[in-house]
């Protein structure tokens, strides 16, 4: 009876082991959501290296930044990709998030079909100009026009008919001529040019906003009660970062090869790295300029336009390059 109790004690307490083992490697796992554009793949690579970074991650790719702030609001995500215009409307709206870093830069551009002679933003009056609504392209449109004296409408009653569309189907309407311009993201602003039936009318960064910085997010849960795993999560991606900044081949083959599948050139993937470069930093200056933008312009109507200063956290950004010897 006493060994049989003991067997038992004992199996327990293996049990019990294996629970607590299991419930800690839980922990380990970081729920990431990412866009599918070139610019986003030193992002994407973190869950290639994050073993070596003792954690897990779990991606999931979006269509647009604000389905990942869906999901981050849904409870489906501890660490977002986007750009910050989703970041900001999402905070707006009561996403739990903070702004650690910055991820790229820039991701722009202008193209209109060859042939009509548009050669800057006056000449898209009485045009149809493709954009996908609520991403920082169409933010840039706004400030755009709004320098030039223009008005926009989806309806085509104002000087510039607005038609939105997702960014894969921008380059297809573009190519049948059913809009005249588009502002539009990388890599297809890029496809769009190499392939001839688009030029490069300006990269929209005269605006206050400067280049766009894209914005990488936590939720406030994961940063404050997971911190041991968010800094991990930090590093591994000042790593990733670092490794497609200092290995341009690696990048190319990664994002070309894993994340497109081949479906975009080598050309393609040089022209939009070269309009959306690599990058970590960010600053509560950069998101409260985008966010008085956003308002001016009337994009994400957002009843109460959330302060910068209140949820950009930089610090696992700071310590993580310190630790890296990385400037």
């Amino acid at each position: 009876m006493i060994t049989h109790i003991k067997a038992c004690t004992a199996l327990t307490l293996l049990a019990v082991g294996i629970g607590a083992s299991t419930g800690a490697a839980a922990q380990d796992v970081v729920r990431l959501g990412n866009l599918k554009l070139a610019h986003f793949g030193a992002v994407s690579y973190i869950k290639e290296i994050a073993p070596s970074c003792g954690i897990r991650v779990e991606e999931k790719m979006f269509a647009k930044g604000l389905d990942v702030m869906q999901a981050i609001i849904a409870g489906e995500l501890d660490v977002g990709a986007t750009a910050s215009e989703a970041a900001i409307q999402g905070r707006a709206g009561g996403a739990p998030i903070v702004v650690v870093a910055g991820f790229a830069r820039g991701g722009a551009r202008l193209v209109a079909r060859p042939g009509l002679n548009i050669t800057g933003v006056a000449q898209l009056k009485g045009r149809k100009v493709g954009v996908t609504r609520g991403g920082i392209q169409e933010v840039l449109l706004m400030a755009e026009l709004a320098r030039h004296g223009l008005s926009s409408s989806a309806t085509g009653r104002k000087d510039v008919h607005l038609v939105y569309l997702a960014y894969p189907d921008l380059n297809g309407a573009l190519l049948g001529k059913q809009i005249d311009a588009m502002m539009q993201s990388e890599p297809q602003s890029s496809q769009a040019i190499n392939r001839g039936f688009g030029v490069e009318v300006l990269k929209p960064y005269g605006t206050p906003i400067g280049e766009p910085v894209r914005t990488m997010v936590m939720t406030e849960k994961f940063y404050r009660e997971r911190r041991p795993v968010a800094e991990k999560f930090m590093r591994c991606f000042v790593q990733a970062t670092s490794a497609f900044i200092g290995q341009p081949a690696l990048a190319e083959t990664y994002v070309r090869g894993t994340m497109f599948k081949g479906q975009i050139s080598s050309a393609d993937f040089r022209a939009a790295i070269g309009n959306s470069p690599y990058s970590y930093d960010i600053t509560p200056g950069h998101i409260q300029v985008t966010t008085d933008v956003m308002v001016s312009t009337g994009v994400g109507r957002m009843g109460r336009p959330p302060l910068a200063q209140d949820w950009v956290r930089t610090d696992l950004l700071v310590a993580a390059k310190r630790s890296l010897n990385i400037q």
